[in-house]
């Protein structure tokens, strides 16, 4: 059974077609399920769309979920369809955000972590002229609000936990594994799940998010995997699906799950 629980579509600003077409993707690649995840909007703004080109719209999300709503009866028996979100997270709106969701029926909600210490993740001049032990604290910082994210209760996935590797590989050798243990024994302790997601081969670091290493260490407390392609093109949805499970098999997890009413569905590898 596969299926792929992080996908985008135009609304974000950011990423080509339309939910139909990442649906028919779906279709096209094998997928049993597919869940919907774009970019939420600034609920911690008063703005409507303080953010254009990286998330919807606060006025969006009414009719996103109308509308994955709609393709998910439309499309019964072919696919099935998940209303999902990625989140931001930040602790300071957390609570804002968990009122902005409570209203609409989600499947699930990807937390993900995309600023930390004021800054995208993404940026690689952040690097530029720290010294070894101020990237030691902005991977630990990095680190700490992904566990805060665990813990705060609101999201069945965590989303592309090692990241900030994107477009500085070099992150992966900072040493700060106790803080890395510390928050994946959180996400254990939480009940959600890793996803392995595949975008990071659309980035300098290549692969996957998070490494081998991580996911070693993840089985070892007992956290669930979960899978994502991250996809912001319709041909990339259920993009080495099939290479992460036999990867997953092989470090020695049993099952991954996707979520369907916020409750996880395990799927034997």
């Amino acid at each position: 059974m596969k299926f792929d629980l992080h996908t985008h579509h135009s609304r974000c600003g950011h990423a080509e077609g339309s939910i139909e077409d990442y649906i028919r993707a779906g279709i096209d690649a094998g997928l049993s399920v597919i869940g919907i995840s774009d970019h939420s909007p600034y609920f911690g703004s008063e703005e409507d769309h303080p953010q254009p080109g990286i998330a919807m719209a606060r006025s969006s999300l009414p009719g996103y979920v109308e509308e994955v709503l709609a393709l998910k009866a439309k499309y019964e028996g072919k696919i099935e369809v998940l209303l999902g979100m990625e989140s931001d997270f930040f602790p300071e709106h957390a609570e804002t955000y968990r009122r902005a969701y409570e209203p609409y029926p989600f499947d699930y909600l990807i937390g993900s972590v995309h600023l930390s210490g004021g800054k995208s993740i993404f940026n690689r001049n952040r690097w530029k002229g720290l010294s070894d032990l101020v990237q030691i604290e902005q991977k630990r910082d990095y680190y700490e609000l992904i566990r805060q994210s665990a813990v705060c209760g609101m999201f069945q996935v965590l989303g592309h936990i090692d990241a900030m590797k994107g477009y500085y590989p070099a992150f992966s050798d900072i040493p700060a594994s106790e803080s890395i243990d510390l928050t994946l024994q959180a996400i254990s302790g939480s009940g959600a799940a890793i996803e392995i997601n595949t975008s990071g081969k659309t980035k300098t670091v290549g692969g996957w998010y998070p490494s081998e290493a991580i996911l070693e260490r993840a089985l070892f407390y007992g956290v669930q995997a979960s899978f994502g392609s991250d996809s912001h093109v319709p041909s990339r949805v259920g993009d080495e699906f099939e290479e992460v499970r036999a990867k997953l098999k092989e470090i020695g997890f049993k099952e991954w799950v996707f979520y369907r009413q916020k409750r996880p569905v395990a799927v034997p590898l």
